[in-house]
């Protein structure tokens, strides 16, 4: 499916979920999440029942079709309670595109060729005519790190980066800073230093020097979405050069 044939065709069937973004809030983040429901109608009656009080403003069916649910002009709820950046009011700053997949709870699975076509067609034409910046292009994981897992580790991050929406890395700048891995219980300046960087990132790291289990749930979030091979929330000497890598990308993006 051609960019223009996904974003053609996109069907119109409005959520009554959504509310005003507030006055002089800019749209500088996207966020992707997958449906995480055993299928995609009970998904989509999900997002649209105004029970469930929760939307997004974009759905995408493993087939590739494309069904806009709320305006991106109005707040859609998709983001809960999360934080990026130091800002916490993620939906009124942020578009939201729901990708079918049941999720780890339900048989989680590759998103199809048709179906990431469509995600990066429409993530294309959000982040351009949104200026959104790559560093913003992030997951529902990455903002509520104690509470999703979502779009998971199968998700084709660096394919969306390599199509212009949001950021890898350079291999050769994913260079350790220790020989030494650590974990819940571990402490001291190189703990401190990776929560520094995590922080500057986006994440919301707060530097202690103490791997806590919410800082777990930080490298959980890091691995999924840029060390996927192995995602154990461990900050092994592999995880820390990507870290520092990733920091280098938005350093240099900003």
């Amino acid at each position: 499916m051609s960019k223009l044939m996904a974003l053609e065709n996109i069907i119109w069937q409005p959520s009554p979920n959504f509310d005003e973004r507030g006055a002089d809030i800019p749209i500088d983040m996207l966020v992707l999440h997958y449906t995480g429901m055993r299928t995609a109608e009970e998904a989509l009656d999900r997002l649209t029942d105004a029970q469930a009080k929760v939307s997004a403003h974009y759905f995408v069916d493993e087939d590739g079709g494309i069904v806009s649910l709320v305006r991106e002009e109005q707040r859609a709820w998709h983001a809960g309670v999360s934080e990026w950046r130091g800002e916490s009011n993620i939906n009124a700053r942020s578009i939201g595109i729901e990708i079918v997949n049941p999720g780890h709870e339900f048989g989680y699975r590759p998103f199809p060729k048709r179906q990431m076509a469509s995600v990066k067609a429409l993530s294309i034409d959000i982040v351009r005519r949104h200026k959104v910046p790559p560093r913003n292009v992030v997951g529902h994981s990455d903002v509520a790190p104690e509470r999703k897992e979502d779009p998971g580790e199968l998700f084709d991050w660096r394919g969306l980066s390599d199509a212009g929406v949001g950021l890898w890395f350079e291999a050769s700048a994913a260079i350790p800073h220790s020989d030494m891995g650590f974990s819940v219980g571990a402490q001291g300046a190189e703990v401190f230093a990776l929560q520094q960087a995590l922080q500057e990132i986006g994440y919301a790291a707060t530097p202690s020097g103490l791997f806590n289990p919410a800082f777990e749930s930080i490298i959980f979030a890091f691995q999924r979405h840029w060390r996927a091979a192995r995602v154990d929330g461990i900050a092994d000497p592999e995880t820390q050069g990507i870290v520092y890598a990733v920091l280098a990308e938005v350093r240099r993006l900003t």
